[in-house]
């Protein structure tokens, strides 16, 4: 059986064109070492971001935004092309781009004229990021010394039509991703594939949701049979610590899923866990590497049972930005479907509440909200729990200042003596004080309440547990 590696790049991997001649160079040395090897890359970085803003700005009457994306769009993705691609596959490539740009132009204006930007319209409009990528790194690649074909996912992925966060129908897209990249790869190309976007069974595009080109890799890897993932980034794979936070903050060589998804789940700039479930299941090997120092050994993503650690601190995370609410009053006690009211009513605004503390009186229940988004969930509160508000079983809704959430992961957390005391023990010695703890839920992570402005001492005191 072929050896066979798919490996992703990620915005800031071909933002420049430094940059993607780096990673073009990375898929053609890959091929030393690998009988095959699939490409799929992001967007150029900040492009997607300026596409879904342009077209958000067209559906409120406002195409200066789109003017202006437009015309960097050009400039940018001709300019990588002048630089990289070989002088005969120049004019065909222009075109390409030249073609992607005006049909932006096309849905901006629809989009504009309609006064509407549904899913299904901001799904076409994100796509075209990736699709503008993929034929400049395709042509880098090939110019770098191996034969290249780009090819847009919705020829591969099929997927729902819950436009915007789709999910992938396994058994069509292993079919059709086969049908479609095998001959290539006989042929000794290496297709370079978008990454973030599918099509429906109708044929339209949809888009994957957050992590979205990592989860592209992971599915393709899956219906290709492939041996390894490799997803390329701009820093030494996973850390064990915000660098921008902790000066000390250096890449861990091993973690399991959980301990993954626990670090993405509170802020930590990692793989989202649904775009790595798939090659974690499939017993698939996925590394986390730096396209800018490719001789590092990155971080490996392995089974639960292949961890190491158990019973030491391997990270810290930390999600910022946040204000707590308190709801309180002698009514909630014992009331059946408060709780349940109090988050639902959080939902419509659009929130993920990361944790919950309760009184063991039920009396008052409080959870962290972005604080961008406190007056919003006061006012669906009020709006919610109407009732509840008139006739005082809640006495009132108050707000915290801002608040952070720590992540502390260790695996074995709860089976392991002393390390919870080492986490409270070495925040007391730096006046720290804890506001609110969750813990217990899982064997490895506990989260900490903590004032924002002890944050940054919070982190460089816990790392020096690590």
């Amino acid at each position: 059986m072929s050896k066979r590696l798919v490996m992703k790049f990620g915005g800031t991997s071909v933002g420049t064109a430094a940059a993607m001649r780096q990673a073009a160079k990375i898929a053609v040395d890959a091929r030393r070492s690998w009988d095959e090897v699939v490409v799929v890359t992001s967007a150029l970085s900040g492009v997607t971001d300026g596409l879904l803003n342009s077209a958000r700005q067209a559906a409120r009457g406002d195409l200066g935004a789109f003017e202006q994306t437009r015309q960097e769009m050009y400039e940018r993705h001709h300019a990588l092309a002048d630089s990289l691609a070989a002088p005969a596959e120049r004019p065909a490539l222009h075109g390409e781009i030249n073609n992607l740009v005006a049909e932006f132009s096309n849905l901006c204006q629809a989009i504009n004229v309609l006064g509407e930007a549904s899913p299904r319209a901001l799904d076409a409009v994100a796509a075209l990021g990736e699709r503008l990528s993929v034929r400049v790194l395709a042509a880098a690649i090939s110019a770098a010394g191996a034969p290249a074909r780009w090819v847009e996912s919705t020829r591969l992925i099929c997927t729902d039509s819950r436009f915007q966060n789709a999910a992938p129908d396994a058994d069509e897209t292993r079919r059709r991703s086969q049908a479609v990249l095998l001959p290539l790869l006989e042929k000794g190309h290496i297709p370079v594939v978008t990454g973030f976007i599918g099509a429906d069974a109708g044929g339209r595009t949809t888009t994957l949701g957050r992590g979205g080109s990592d989860y592209s890799a992971s599915i393709l890897a899956v219906a290709l049979d492939a041996q390894e993932v490799w997803i390329w980034t701009d820093v030494d794979g996973v850390m064990t610590a915000d660098p921008r936070l902790v000066g000390g903050a250096r890449t861990i060589r091993e973690l399991s899923f959980r301990e993954v998804a626990e670090m993405a789940h509170y802020g930590a700039k990692v793989l989202h866990p649904k775009s790595i479930a798939p090659v974690i299941q499939a017993g698939i090997c996925l590394r986390v590497l730096n396209t800018f120092n490719p001789a590092g050994e990155g971080t490996r993503l392995v089974s639960e049972r292949e961890a190491n650690g158990h019973g030491t601190i391997k990270a810290l995370a930390a999600i910022r930005g946040l204000r707590l609410v308190t709801l309180s009053g002698t009514g909630m006690l014992g009331v059946p479907g408060v709780a349940g009211r109090i988050f639902s009513a959080a939902a419509t605004t659009g929130i993920s509440v990361p944790l919950i503390i309760e009184s063991t009186s039920e009396q008052a229940i409080c959870f962290p909200a972005p604080k961008e988004k406190i007056e919003e969930v006061l006012e669906s509160l009020y709006t919610h729990l109407g009732a509840e508000f008139q006739r005082g079983d809640i006495d009132r809704a108050a707000v915290s200042e801002d608040v952070d959430i720590i992540t502390v992961i260790s695996p074995g957390l709860r089976s392991t003596v002393g390390i919870a005391g080492q986490i409270f023990s070495t925040l007391a010695a730096q006046n720290i004080n804890v506001l609110g703890i969750s813990f217990g839920a899982s064997d490895v992570s506990i989260n900490l309440l903590v004032h924002a402005e002890t944050t940054r001492a919070a982190l460089q005191a816990l790392h020096t547990l690590i």
